[in-house]
């Protein structure tokens, strides 16, 4: 498997949507990054962390609300945004960096 470090330090554009199995947006998000992926395809990988089990990482990226999306290449922040997004917006963001 693997780790989440190599993941978001590939070249490879990255999308990490740090979630809760508890958070209300958050299970509102999952059907728009499926819709993402779907129309974006192969641009970005999309990846969900949950911040409950990966407390260490969460608090490396100082996550304090949830969802937040980070947009990761090469290990470097490109984007964050807390909060739901529409489709639309995360389109045009991915539109930028893809």
């Amino acid at each position: 498997m693997e780790n989440f470090f190599d993941i978001i330090g590939s070249k490879s554009l990255t999308l990490v949507d740090f979630y809760a199995t508890w958070c209300g947006p958050c299970k509102a998000m999952h059907p728009v990054l499926e819709q993402l992926k779907a129309q974006a395809g192969d641009r970005v990988r999309i990846i969900k962390l949950d911040v409950d089990r990966a407390r260490s990482v969460a608090e490396q990226y100082g996550i304090m609300a949830v969802p937040t999306l980070i947009l990761f290449r090469e290990g470097k922040v490109l984007w964050r945004q807390s909060g739901a997004m529409p489709l639309a917006d995360l389109m045009n963001v991915i539109g930028q960096y893809a």
